[in-house]
């Protein structure tokens, strides 16, 4: 019924765990995962778990706070993003929330690492992971420069989903106008995040995603603790209340939500 669209089940935290982790994801009726890769380092242990059990499915990316990590060639991602059970690029974006001392302009190595995933994406017509925080304006300008929007024919267009929002209306409206997702994290339950319960409320059913981001971000009332896959539904639950509706519903629509964009599930 529940589809946790972003989680990190190589990270230590959770690999050791794996088994228990997968026994509560079918006690809470989560039926399928996403396998976030952050580094080509990492990529081999994302796609064994996907490989290993049905339920999960992976990505192949470089996470733009990730430094000191093997830079990403465009061939690097088209290779590993041809490999069976892959159906995604990212995770991507820009993050500007570190910049320990630097400048923005500082962080151009940052900007062309997105471009090389867009346009991995776009070859190979699969959906980018994105990851964005305090760089939305940058974010969204090189999408629209990268994302092929207003050119007729050749490459597909940059589609994808804006992954644990925590921006504006306003950002959420600029990436729905795009043809983007927006998938919403266990923050959204968190007492302050009235903000992005707005948000929620803004952004339409069917073009919304939900997750966990796990080992992070438990959503309330397990807020502190290790987070894992089978609480996805509580964001649900949350959604169900912004909406009006039962959480059951948030889940099958996300889930079908979930198939459509990432149509490798299906296939």
């Amino acid at each position: 019924m529940y589809t946790d669209s972003h989680c990190h089940l190589s990270f230590p935290e959770l690999s050791a765990q794996l088994p228990d982790i997968l026994t509560a994801m079918a006690q809470a009726k989560v039926d399928r995962a996403l396998c976030i890769c952050t580094t080509l380092e990492e990529f081999d242990a994302v796609h064994r778990l996907a490989l290993d059990h049905p339920m999960l499915w992976a990505t192949v990316g470089v996470h733009p706070d990730n430094e000191g990590v093997r830079e990403p060639l465009l061939e690097d991602l088209l290779e590993r993003s041809d490999l069976p059970r892959v159906v995604g690029i990212g995770e991507t974006g820009l993050d500007y929330y570190r910049l320990n001392g630097r400048s923005i302009d500082d962080m151009a190595w940052q900007r062309e690492r997105f471009r090389v995933h867009i346009r991995a994406g776009r070859q190979r017509d699969l959906p980018l992971v994105i990851h964005t925080r305090s760089a939305s304006d940058d974010t969204l300008a090189i999408l629209r420069e990268e994302g092929g929007f207003q050119q007729p024919g050749g490459l597909a267009v940059a589609r994808g989903v804006f992954h644990c929002f925590t921006e504006t209306i306003e950002v959420a409206r600029a990436a729905l106008d795009l043809g983007f997702l927006i998938s919403f994290s266990g923050i959204l339950t968190f007492r302050n995040a009235v903000d992005l319960r707005e948000v929620a409320g803004f952004v339409p059913l069917d073009r919304m995603l939900i997750e966990t981001d796990s080992p992070y971000l438990a959503p309330v009332p397990h807020r502190g603790k290790t987070n894992t896959p089978a609480l996805v539904p509580f964001v649900a639950s949350q959604i169900a209340e912004i909406k009006g509706i039962k959480a059951e519903e948030v889940g099958q629509i996300t889930a079908t939500n979930f198939t459509t964009l990432f149509s490798r599930v299906g296939v």
